[in-house]
């Protein structure tokens, strides 16, 4: 049988949806929200470590911001309607882009300041119909990793390599890998913003990176964005089927529609290149392949309960509940109802079972159960945790030592 992760993430009270908050619009539970929180955290730390500098921008703007960037003319169809609010027409954003582009023009910029990567973990809507919503595959409402690199043309190949570096260690740390890279490229029937030769240009930049990258490709004719070319990184959920996750693109036209500009080495004026990138794509569609992935069973750094603490009676209850307020550190939860046998089964997707019986709770040692069935030594309660906590951080830096491969 599939794995479907509408069914597992209701199961295990990760997320749910309600017919009064609408259709495509799933709000999380504790659990989710849990496992969610650490691999944002993670996405934020590892970008501020790769010099990306986050923001905050509104999740609406004026239609006219919209007109000028091209999504309203290409992209209307999967907009909300405008809001009527006063003399203006708000509308809230299907993405971050333009937003990002009026923070790169709200100051003065120098060549010095490129390239300047710009991040927000920012919502964003799309109207999509009632028939293709579900789960959190396609929702209405969305957070997404997001950043906009600024930079010089002559630095837009490297930025772009860098980015690909960059997604190999995220994916890795979370326990995936892509599939497939695709060249996402103009095509028949399709309406695109900017002219013939920054396409060509921005198509060559691509192609150098991915040659760089040492990776292979598929070129894909019309799955460009409007605005420009695109590597589209796939992964396949269990039943085969593939979903483009992360992505990365090179934009010349909204810095042309914006009219960005920065001050050159030579004292004249330039209009910087626009790299669109996200690590992870959506929280809400990563997570929805996460959960088919790994089956419910996250990895020890992310998982909604590290350690579950399994008393064996009621005269352990007191040892069990101290073991937990020792393991502040990890996300631990002490578990009193029903057989060991019957906790044990109920909770073989936790990562680490502590089974307290009378024997450890006499000695202060704790006998861990894995998720594989096997089991480890009695040990100090504090040694314990220092094994949890250890294997948590090295599946968390895991992506680190993948970072410099394809």
């Amino acid at each position: 049988m599939s794995i479907d992760h509408r069914r597992l993430g209701r199961e295990l009270n990760l997320f749910d949806s309600d017919p009064l908050i609408g259709a495509g619009l799933p709000f999380w539970l504790p659990a989710g929200a849990a496992a969610r929180h650490e691999v944002e955290s993670y996405l934020y730390d590892l970008e501020r470590r790769a010099g990306y500098r986050h923001v905050y921008s509104p999740a609406l703007g004026k239609r006219r911001m919209y007109e000028l960037s091209g999504h309203w003319h290409n992209f209307a169809d999967d907009m909300f309607p405008p809001m009527r609010v006063g003399e203006d027409e708000l509308v809230l954003r299907p993405s971050l882009c333009p937003h990002h582009a009026l923070i790169f023009r709200s100051r003065g910029r120098s060549y010095r300041d490129l390239p300047l990567r710009i991040a927000e973990l920012g919502p964003m809507y799309r109207a999509e119909r009632s028939g293709v919503v579900g789960g959190l595959s396609r929702v209405r409402s969305m957070l997404l990793n997001d950043a906009h690199i600024f930079c010089a043309e002559e630095q837009a190949g490297a930025e772009v390599a860098g980015v690909l570096a960059l997604m190999r260690q995220a994916h890795a740390a979370l326990g995936m890998g892509p599939v497939s890279y695709r060249l996402s490229l103009r095509g028949p029937g399709k309406r695109y913003g900017g002219d013939d030769g920054s396409w060509a240009r921005a198509e060559e930049l691509l192609r150098g990176a991915l040659a760089d990258a040492g990776v292979e490709y598929v070129a894909v004719p019309g799955e460009a964005a409007f605005y420009g070319p695109k590597i589209d990184i796939q992964v396949a959920d269990p039943s085969g089927r593939e979903w483009t996750l992360a992505t990365v693109q090179i934009d010349y036209h909204q810095p042309e529609r914006f009219e960005l500009e920065y001050a050159d080495r030579s004292g004249g004026r330039d209009r910087p290149v626009m790299v669109h990138r996200s690590l992870a794509g959506s929280m809400e569609r990563l997570f929805g392949h996460l959960i088919e992935v790994h089956e419910g069973a996250f990895p020890v750094w992310y998982a909604p309960v590290q350690l579950a603490v399994l008393p064996v009676g009621a005269d352990q209850d007191a040892a069990a509940r101290g073991f937990a307020a020792s393991a502040a550190g990890l996300r631990v939860e002490v578990i009193h109802d029903g057989s060991v046998g019957a906790r044990i089964r109920d909770h073989h997707r936790v990562p680490y079972l502590a089974v307290i019986g009378a024997r450890e709770a006499a000695s202060g040692e704790v006998a861990l159960r894995l998720r594989d069935g096997s089991r480890l030594d009695p040990m100090p309660g504090a040694a314990a945790i220092e094994l949890i906590e250890a294997a948590a951080r090295d599946e968390r830096q895991a992506g680190a030592e993948v970072r410099a491969r394809p």
